[in-house]
């Protein structure tokens, strides 16, 4: 793999190619916009000559939310996107109408920004009301970030205790005490978290030492290559009502905002 495919960052980003349908496709939602503009411009010039901002807020946020929809490619263009959440650990009430399937990279600097700058964000306008959960779906970028597979399979592991979120905060917060430490180093301070957060330390370095679930990641990042994932952190939002959309690096909270009103509205 090469890295600048591999790591998503903040100038990769930016330089997403637009395709031929792609563009065809916004120059469609263009026309559509104003169409839209002009039909409200007509239904509310009777009433006071003025168009109802909330209105035309709401529209153009379904569409764009249309539009991010249609680049996910489909078997069937007529049916929503599928991405499936496997059985992989959640952050949220497991029945929230909707989900953020995370592809992530514990050791990734950029998948650390969004945990403690973004998803906190999340959690408390959408995560504890009940409306979001997150799914989290590993995947480690081993040629770049060789401790990142080990920090997995201990998040892993932490969950076979229902403490996923606990060792999952405690990896990223703690990122630069382990992420350029050699593997073995990092394996005992992943011992010691799991002692911190109250694991129960004979399970824990067991099924560290085994690497049951390196067959479980694997699936991840298989998954992931499946569904177009190339950089870390990649996310897809929606549910299989309505499709998914695509986000694509460590995106400000106003992105995910921006999407999750739009479908909690559709």
């Amino acid at each position: 793999m090469k890295m600048s495919l591999e790591e998503g960052t903040n100038q990769d980003n930016q330089k997403n190619s637009v395709k031929k349908s792609t563009f065809n496709g916004l120059i469609v939602g263009i026309i559509i916009l104003v169409g839209v503009a002009a039909f409200f411009a007509g239904s509310y010039t009777s009433n006071s000559n003025q168009i109802s901002n909330e209105d035309l807020d709401d529209a153009i946020a379904k569409l764009e939310l249309k539009l991010l929809q249609n680049q996910l490619p489909t078997k069937q263009p007529s049916a929503p996107v599928k991405i499936s959440a496997d059985n992989d650990p959640i952050i949220g009430n497991p029945d929230a109408p909707i989900t953020i399937v995370e592809f992530s990279d514990f050791q990734c600097p950029f998948c650390a920004r969004f945990h403690t700058q973004t998803l906190p964000l999340i959690i408390e306008e959408y995560i504890e009301q009940g409306k979001v959960k997150l799914v989290f779906r590993d995947f480690p970028i081993q040629s770049i970030h060789p401790n990142a597979l080990p920090a997995s399979v201990a998040a892993e592991c932490a969950n076979e205790q229902n403490k996923f979120r606990e060792m999952h905060d405690m990896l990223f917060e703690k990122q630069n005490e382990w992420n350029k430490l050699e593997t073995v180093d990092a394996l005992s301070l992943f011992n010691q978290y799991a002692t911190e957060i109250k694991l129960d330390e004979e399970q824990f370095d067991s099924c560290l030492s085994s690497g049951k679930y390196i067959p479980e990641i694997k699936k991840d990042l298989d998954d992931g290559r499946d569904y177009g994932v190339s950089g870390t952190p990649g996310f897809f939002i929606g549910n299989d009502e309505i499709g998914y959309v695509e986000l694509k690096g460590a995106q400000p909270f106003d992105s995910f905002k921006k999407i999750i009103d739009a479908q909690l509205d559709a």
